[in-house]
């Protein structure tokens, strides 16, 4: 906070409690644009409209064209003596199918109270908490759009500036790699200068709690085809002679992981310690392990570490699908050709992609298996009794910032500022944010705040953003904004 600022929090929150019927409309006219970046037209009216949006707030804004969608700036300088703290959220979001949603168009948001029933949006004075917006996007990502921009209306309500520059890197297509967003940091690599940066992506702790993560797993993946027959073959005639390449991937992968979901894989998590020191900050996270297993229905967890949190400092692999012959109606009384094995790795710092892809490469060999990163040839079919392809695709790399650096004592006085507790600080997130090589190129600190609630569904038909996690992430904004940081 600049010197001699003051946040009378009994006002503030007053103020803003008054503005809320406004934001929610507002948040209306954004969330009714259509945003899949496969509609190079529909991304254009976001730009235009995000754009007035942050004009109106004072803000510097920027169109910077890609050579798909494009780049959104917002700059709001206070004085180039002070540091220059930037931000990152996404304009994009999934694709839809309207059938699979309780309304007739995910792009035309309808709100219901904590019972389920619809409030129209019409003359909306009062307002609930525990109220829902239902739309694509509402919550992923264009709810902290909207916190950004009404924390920017606080604080003129109360004569309060930021202490420190702004930047806002909006990306257009977050859900789909963020192409234009890498072709902006090589053509217009001075819009990133600064200090440290802020991702406002994710939900926070299903607490609704105030929420910092400091840290997110990478992803490496890969296609594993085993082999049988040059065809699929008739299994009366050659059951028990032509090898079925779904038993050999089966024994495969078994020799992968154990019964109790650890990986068998050499070396798979030699460079991963779990200190006292970061016990304590994992146990700190207040997790309800039954609560977790019954949203996800299951009657016990993988035995990789002693709680959720702890299961996310270590790699993971994972079958994300297979295929081999035919099911349902398409039955077929035969010996597959082939099995295909879908496999994704989830990193952690401790880990390189490429490497933990290798080391994967290596135990299959060591299960008999000859591996190679093309179709078999004929001879090698008639000569070699076991074979497999590998092939491997691009790793993001995890990234992770220290919860005791500056940057993380900062944020932390910062929120507890403005909702009088300590956040809920979590060293890494489960999930994968495809800004990392970003985070690499800037060689800035990067924090990860949270802000929509947990049960948002996300990607999912019925997406919806609470209500009090709107007002309370305008709050986290301004306590952001307006929190004094050194260089």
């Amino acid at each position: 906070m600049i010197d001699g600022q003051h946040l009378d929090l009994s006002n503030i929150n007053r103020s803003l409690n008054q503005m809320m019927p406004e934001m929610i409309k507002e948040h209306q006219s954004l969330v009714s644009i259509p945003n899949d970046s496969n509609y190079p037209k529909d991304m254009d009216v976001n730009v235009e409209w995000i754009k007035n949006a942050y004009e109106k707030r004072g803000y510097k804004v920027s169109v910077l064209k890609t050579e798909t969608i494009p780049v959104i700036f917002c700059e709001y300088e206070v004085s180039k003596d002070l540091p220059t703290i930037l931000f990152y959220i996404h304009y994009d979001g999934q694709p839809v199918d309207p059938s699979e949603w309780d309304q007739d168009d995910p792009f035309n948001p309808v709100i219901r109270n904590e019972t389920g029933a619809l409030v129209s949006y019409e003359n909306i004075t009062q307002w609930n908490d525990d109220w829902r917006i239902y739309a694509r996007a509402a919550a992923d990502d264009k709810a902290p759009i909207m916190m950004m921009l009404y924390a920017m209306d606080l604080m003129k309500h109360h004569d309060l500036d930021p202490a420190y520059n702004i930047k806002i890197v909006m990306d257009g297509e977050e859900e789909r790699g963020s192409a234009g967003l890498k072709y902006s940091l090589n053509e217009y690599r001075s819009y990133y200068d600064a200090d440290k940066l802020i991702i406002m992506d994710g939900p926070a702790h299903p607490t609704n709690d105030p929420t910092l993560t400091f840290g997110c797993r990478g992803i490496a993946s890969a296609t594993l085809t085993v082999y049988g027959p040059r065809t699929s073959q008739h299994s009366g005639h050659y059951g028990n002679y032509a090898p079925n390449p779904g038993f050999l991937a089966s024994n495969l992968l078994a020799s992968m992981k154990d019964v109790n979901g650890r990986v068998l894989i050499d070396g798979f998590y030699d460079n991963v310690k779990m200190t006292p020191e970061v016990l304590k900050i994992l146990n700190e996270v207040p997790d309800d392990p039954k609560m977790i297993n019954k949203v996800i229905g299951i009657a016990q967890p993988d035995k990789v570490g002693d709680s959720y949190q702890e299961s996310l400092q270590y790699p993971s692999l994972n079958i994300r699908g297979m295929a081999s012959g035919w099911i349902g109606k398409q039955t077929r009384t035969i010996v597959p050709d082939r099995t295909i094995v879908q496999l994704g790795i989830r990193l952690v710092m401790e880990t390189d992609g490429n490497e933990m892809l290798d080391l994967v490469r290596r135990h299959i060999e060591r299960q008999g298996f000859t591996v190679l990163d093309r179709e078999p040839t004929e001879e090698e079919r008639l000569t070699i009794p076991r074979l497999a392809r590998f092939m491997g695709r691009h790793a993001t790399n995890a990234f992770r910032t220290d919860i005791d650096s500056e940057m993380g004592q900062w944020l932390s006085t910062a929120l507890e500022k403005v909702h009088g507790k300590k956040p809920i600080r979590i060293r890494t997130m489960g999930g994968t944010i495809p800004v990392t090589p970003m985070i690499k190129e800037l060689d800035i600190p990067a924090v990860i705040v949270p802000m929509v609630n947990m049960d948002n569904n996300q990607h999912s038909p019925n997406e919806n953003i609470r209500v009090g996690n709107l007002r309370t992430g305008v709050l986290t904004c301004m306590g952001i904004l307006t929190e004094t940081i050194s260089y």
